[in-house]
């Protein structure tokens, strides 16, 4: 499926089974490009690490479910935040204030979802060996 040639009123028109898969083609095709991203590989790399920590640390499924999901809202925050520099990046090359201050916005976002997911991790951690 070539999906970089059609237009966005096509997507727009599909209904039902054929938008779904269609939109998970979109998604697949940004998973791909996200793994270009160094910072987004590694952050794969430590979830594939975790995810099973994360099954053996928590009591129950709700404790599992959230370590996971902090996991997950750190590479969505990285995804999004490489959209933003791409498309600060297609507006030009030169420097510009407001496309400095939207690419620390996006870095901020991932500080933060880093900041929870670690907070989150180091509470279990902390709550299982002591």
């Amino acid at each position: 499926m070539n999906t970089s040639q059609e237009s966005p009123t096509a997507q727009k028109a599909r209904s039902g089974l054929t938008r779904i898969i269609h939109a998970t083609g979109y998604s697949i095709n940004g998973l791909k490009i996200g793994m270009r991203e160094p910072a987004f590989r590694q952050e794969v790399m430590l979830a594939c690490l975790l995810i099973p920590t994360a099954v053996w640390l928590g009591r129950n499924w709700l404790e599992t479910s959230f370590l996971i999901a902090t996991l997950v809202l750190v590479m969505i925050t990285e995804l999004l935040n490489t959209a933003v520099e791409r498309s600060i990046d297609r507006i030009g090359p030169e420097w510009h204030e407001l496309s400095k201050t939207a690419k620390d916005l996006g870095s901020a976002a991932v500080f933060l979802s880093l900041v929870l997911c670690v907070g989150v991790w180091f509470a279990a951690l902390t709550s299982y060996f002591l």
